[in-house]
């Protein structure tokens, strides 16, 4: 199950303390059950893979065309559709639901949502340019980008130039973020730290990548209480 990933709603950001007196920063995000939709074979497209359906639409916002596949399926609608490449697709049939449970025995997941928008922004602001002299024959350009291209040869802008134009509301992936808890009963999972987007903007948390051996908070915590437990050896 781990292979799949589900689609939350950033609800905000709150603390989490630990018997230690530790507190820890987490956000807190709404997850939505997800819906096997359809069961994609490698003998139809030459992979094998499950489509999920993410939540709730009106009827009347349907497509002739998806009001049709819908019904053809016999489920109901869903807001949004995404496809899963998996390694074996026997454990899944169309019409199963789950949820938080796919991520009982994950320590780490990968965050991706789109981050926040801040409009059009200058070269200092967008790119942390250190901006021209405050003086000494610096007029009215003390937050330019400075020079922009070169003169006859080659004669024009290299593409990628970091220039003043639009900021944020790119999609970004964070790797490798601690789920510190996770309430089955409200459909809650507790995230260390922040993550890209504003309040109410869409997440998708899957299983990290990265095969990494960190530990989590309470497995210091419970490594840190068995060294203060087991006595130091004396000296010889």
């Amino acid at each position: 199950m781990s292979e799949l990933a589900l689609i939350g709603k950033k609800i905000g950001m709150t603390r989490e303390f630990y018997k230690t007196g530790q507190s820890v920063p987490v956000t807190v995000v709404k997850m939505e059950k997800a819906r096997v939709i359809n069961v994609i074979e490698e003998n139809s497209r030459g992979y094998k893979a499950v489509q999920l359906g993410f939540g709730k639409i009106k009827n009347s916002k349907l497509t002739k065309a998806m009001k049709g596949f819908y019904s053809k399926k016999n489920t109901e609608a869903k807001k949004k559709l995404k496809e899963f490449r998996v390694v074996s697709t026997e454990n899944y049939k169309e019409g199963n639901e789950f949820g938080l449970e796919i991520f009982q025995d994950i320590k780490f997941v990968d965050v991706r949502s789109k981050t926040i928008g801040k409009g059009f922004a200058g070269s200092m602001k967008r790119h942390n340019f250190g901006g021209l002299r405050a003086t000494h024959g610096v007029s009215v350009s003390h937050r330019s980008h400075g020079s922009t291209g070169q003169r006859q040869d080659p004669g024009k802008v290299f593409k990628g130039k970091k220039m003043a134009g639009h900021m944020g509301d790119k999609l970004r992936t964070i790797q490798n973020i601690e789920i510190i808890k996770s309430d089955l009963e409200n459909d809650l999972l507790y995230l260390k730290g922040s993550i890209p987007g504003s309040k109410n903007s869409e997440i998708l948390v899957k299983k990290a990548v990265k095969n990494i051996k960190k530990l989590t908070i309470n497995e210091k915590i419970s490594a840190a209480e068995q060294a203060r437990k087991t006595p130091d050896k004396k000296k010889k």
